[in-house]
């Protein structure tokens, strides 16, 4: 499950600097991506422009920011890290998209958060797979930006059905009060870290529960966005 000391974890040639796990070549080539609607992360006609499905049905969040598209090399890396118990790339994957933020932070001025919060796995779900892929992301993240992050922020309240089994309209229903809210965010600028976000549903039913909490923003950003 873990990749050679020393060895990118996507092209797997020597590491110059091993801690970074994954290496500037590969890096840069991840960053090559089309222009996106800065709010859903969906390909858009210009670049830093709200797409004509956003202006017209806007998201519960303001921003998204992604590192690439759910494609190979990036999604087998991701895959691995959720599905196959390989928990070291983490920190590798967290640092990506921590220069995607810094990168957005340059280019757009894209505000700095005031607290981060991961998707929740259901207790039982968590149990079998032994962590949550989104808990480790975000707990990397709020160290390399210097974030306040709680892990017990929300809660999953019902298991429900695995998501990605589900079409986009059983995906929005599966979610219905699926989480609970355990800390005040009331005026915060709000930050959901999830390692893929397909339909958006869970992210933005996650969005919705801190709106109503009185959240003054809510930010979206995740390592992969499928198209």
């Amino acid at each position: 499950m873990l990749t050679v000391p020393g060895l990118c974890w996507l092209c797997h040639l020597p590491l110059r600097l091993a801690h970074w796990g994954i290496c500037s070549c590969c890096t840069a080539s991840l960053s090559i991506t089309p222009s996106r609607c800065p709010r859903c992360g969906l390909p858009a006609a210009g670049r830093g422009r709200e797409c004509g499905r956003c202006l017209q049905h806007p998201p519960p969040w303001e921003r998204l920011v992604c590192v690439s598209d759910y494609a190979a090399p990036l999604s087998q890396v991701v895959h691995r890290l959720k599905f196959s118990g390989a928990t070291a790339v983490a920190p590798a994957l967290a640092r990506l998209l921590t220069l995607q933020v810094l990168a957005q932070r340059r280019e757009t001025g894209l505000p700095p958060p005031e607290f981060m919060v991961s998707v929740p796995l259901h207790r039982l779900r968590a149990w079998q797979r032994g962590y949550n892929q989104s808990h480790l992301l975000a707990r990397c993240l709020s160290q390399q930006l210097g974030c306040r992050y709680e892990a017990a922020a929300l809660t999953r309240l019902r298991r429900g059905a695995v998501q990605h089994h589900l079409s986009a309209r059983l995906r929005k229903s599966n979610l219905k009060n699926a989480f609970r809210l355990e800390l005040p965010v009331t005026g915060r600028h709000m930050v959901i870290v999830d390692d893929v976000v397909t339909t958006g549903s869970t992210v933005a039913e996650i969005a919705r529960l801190l709106k109503r909490n009185g959240a003054a923003t809510v930010q979206v950003w995740c390592l992969c966005r499928t198209l």
